[in-house]
């Protein structure tokens, strides 16, 4: 086993600690759901449509996005088993997007049609993804299909939320747009067919 330098951290210290959050953050967010206690009586269908038809819809985007990025940080993790200070403080404040997601969404759940809602947890959906970003910016420095892959759903969060301003009945049509970074993922090819 190589010695560390000083200045150098192992990431698998850090892939742990994520793991823990991922998991606490991703569960929060089902807390915001109604309970069995708002019913007075047995609920029929419609009663259960009523009470949680917007609210799985915010609880679903905010999961598979968590999830999605969940896989981007690990697959990082993985390309960098080594890391500076600089770049643990990054992925402490990426994690630290991810800690604050049961925040937003329940907002987010409880308000949606609320165009400064939608806009706030659409700032924080683009700050997960900016960070997202940077840190796989900071292992390739260049255009590789992870990197596009990060980039896009940046170019989806952030008009989806500028409509969010005007129409936040429509952004989370945009917003779910945004997993179709995992297919430029797979898509793009790597220049002269290395895995990127």
């Amino acid at each position: 086993m190589t010695e560390l330098k000083p200045e150098q951290f192992e990431m698998r210290r850090l892939e742990s600690l994520s793991n823990t959050i991922f998991g606490v953050a991703m569960t929060l967010l089902a807390y915001d759901l109604p309970k069995a206690a708002v019913f007075t009586n047995a609920p029929d269908w419609s009663d259960l449509a009523h009470v949680y038809s917007g609210k799985l819809a915010g609880f679903a985007l905010s999961f598979i996005i968590a999830g999605l990025f969940w896989i981007s940080h690990h697959r990082r993790l993985a390309r960098q088993p080594l890391g500076s200070r600089g770049a643990v403080i990054l992925n402490l404040f990426f994690l630290l997007s991810i800690v604050l997601l049961p925040v937003t969404n329940g907002l987010y759940t409880n308000y949606a049609m609320s165009s400064a809602v939608a806009v706030l947890y659409g700032m924080h959906l683009i700050a997960i993804a900016g960070l997202n970003a940077w840190l796989w910016w900071t292992i390739y420095r260049g255009w590789r299909r992870e990197i596009m892959a990060s980039l896009f759903p940046l170019a989806v969060f952030i008009p989806g939320t500028v409509v969010a301003a005007f129409a936040p009945h429509v952004a989370p049509f945009l917003w779910f747009i945004a997993f179709g970074g995992v297919l430029i993922r797979r898509f793009y090819a790597a220049p002269n067919g290395a895995d990127a």
